[in-house]
């Protein structure tokens, strides 16, 4: 299995993505405040947020925005209209000639529509450095996922789109999330597998605070790498779920220390803090260490 071109072999982004905010495409005040925001990565949006009468004049905006820069080290992507719409092929084309940090494309099913996308996008002479996310979000994306997730070197994301998925579904949102969590995992497992990213979908409630953190708390628990975000109100608290603290840092330092030191000396046991040391826990710390690094090279 060939890693992807977006992370590293250990399944470790080389860049942060903590926070991942839709930004509306057809507003242009919207476009501009994003390039203050404390935000890892940028969805500037063609799809749900822009409508039918505006897509046209949203797509111009948005590739201009991409065009002409002032996103600093912020993650900028298009999230284009679905496959099966009128606007896809137009969105295609344009993106790649704007050459974002990638492309999103929303509800993708099957490896099929991952080939497709990526053959119109070098058709249309969109550059490597252009990557290809993709949104899953429904039953078919779910079961189909390892599938989806090893069918590409461009494929570098995926995103979760728990609307949809709990739309068809016929699945309530509640708290804990219970009626997703099958789909949610079976995405993560393939994400590993492959060495992809995999980014949490949206929390609705803008104004339950509380709520909002809980799940990015949960997010971060399962393994996400991410999640994406509709208000930049939701901003701190998801850098801080998807942040190492300071407390686990300390240990991973500890833990990296004691191992060089064992390693260095011939002893094949490593105890610290009380607790047995093995391969598996070094990686761990190691991958903490990774992230801090690309939180601190994103300007924090």
């Amino acid at each position: 299995m060939a890693a992807s071109r977006d992370a590293a072999s250990d399944g470790v982004a080389p860049r942060a993505r903590r926070s991942v905010l839709y930004m509306p495409g057809a507003n242009e005040r919207a476009l501009e405040k994003a390039k203050g925001l404390a935000v890892d990565a940028l969805i500037l949006d063609l799809e749900d947020a822009v409508a039918p009468d505006a897509k046209t004049e949203a797509r111009d905006r948005v590739c201009a925005a991409v065009t002409s820069g002032g996103y600093g080290r912020r993650e900028v992507t298009i999230r284009v209209n679905a496959m099966d719409t009128a606007w896809h092929a137009d969105d295609l084309r344009a993106v790649a000639e704007a050459g974002p940090a990638a492309v999103l494309v929303p509800k993708i099913g099957s490896p099929t529509d991952v080939a497709a996308v990526e053959s119109a996008l070098e058709a249309a002479g969109a550059p490597d450095r252009t990557a290809l996310w993709a949104m899953l979000e429904s039953p078919a994306a779910m079961l189909h996922a390892e599938e989806i997730a090893g069918s590409s070197e461009r494929l570098g994301v995926l995103v979760m789109g728990t609307n949809d998925l709990a739309r068809e579904l016929h699945a309530q949102q509640v708290p804990g999330r219970q009626p997703l969590l099958g789909g949610l995992s079976l995405c993560l497992m393939a994400a590993r597998a492959h060495g992809k990213v995999i980014l949490d979908g949206v929390y609705n409630d803008i104004t339950d605070a509380k709520g909002f953190e809980t799940e990015c708390l949960q997010g971060a628990a399962m393994g996400f790498d991410g999640k994406t975000l509709i208000h930049p109100s939701q901003l701190e608290a998801c850098n801080r779920a998807f942040s190492p603290t300071e407390e686990e840092l300390a240990l991973a330092d500890e833990i990296i220390a004691a191992w060089e030191q064992a390693i260095a000396s011939g002893r094949g046991v490593v105890t610290v803090r009380g607790r047995m040391i093995e391969n598996l826990h070094v990686a761990d710390a190691r991958r903490a260490q990774a992230i801090a690094a690309a939180i601190a090279d994103a300007g924090g």
